[in-house]
């Protein structure tokens, strides 16, 4: 009798999953804290906190190669600057900022649209229920929260 009581704790509730699926969806237009908001409010619950621990160290992983991307930017931009010796008097743009820009700017519209695409995708697994993680960043979710695959704890 033990073990039914075991297996239906790990079946995520309607308030869980619909939880779990705010916490992939909403981190569109709330960053991190949506995410942070719903993984402190719901620290009790395994799934919700998997879910939401998934979408914050998402965003983690966002901020930081947002971070390097404009760090980069900038630097080819104030190298082209000072390296730059424009040929005629008209003032022109550096070569580096004509070309590094639109890469830049596609990279961070690349990495939007494979956000918009995962919380979208991941908040409908929630929504079914299930243990879904993502890549890498779900294995170090599990770690952090010291769960099994299925939701159970880890001694």
């Amino acid at each position: 009798m033990s073990e039914a009581v075991g297996v239906n704790e790990l079946v995520p509730t309607a308030d869980e999953r619909t939880m779990g699926t705010l916490a992939h969806v909403l981190q569109l237009v709330g960053g991190w804290i949506a995410p942070l908001v719903i993984f402190l409010v719901k620290r009790n619950s395994r799934f919700v906190s998997f879910h939401a621990l998934q979408a914050l160290l998402l965003q983690g992983l966002y901020f930081v190669l947002m971070m390097v991307m404009m760090g980069a930017f900038f630097a080819f931009v104030f190298a082209g600057v000072a390296f730059h010796q424009p040929a005629a008097p008209n003032n022109s743009l550096p070569p580096g900022f004509i070309i590094l820009f639109p890469v830049i700017w596609l990279g961070m519209m690349g990495w939007w649209v494979f956000m918009l695409i995962v919380a979208i995708v991941y908040g409908i697994k929630a929504g079914r229920g299930e243990w879904a993680e993502y890549p890498l960043l779900g294995r170090l979710a599990r770690r952090i929260l010291n769960i099994g695959p299925g939701g159970e704890t880890l001694d």
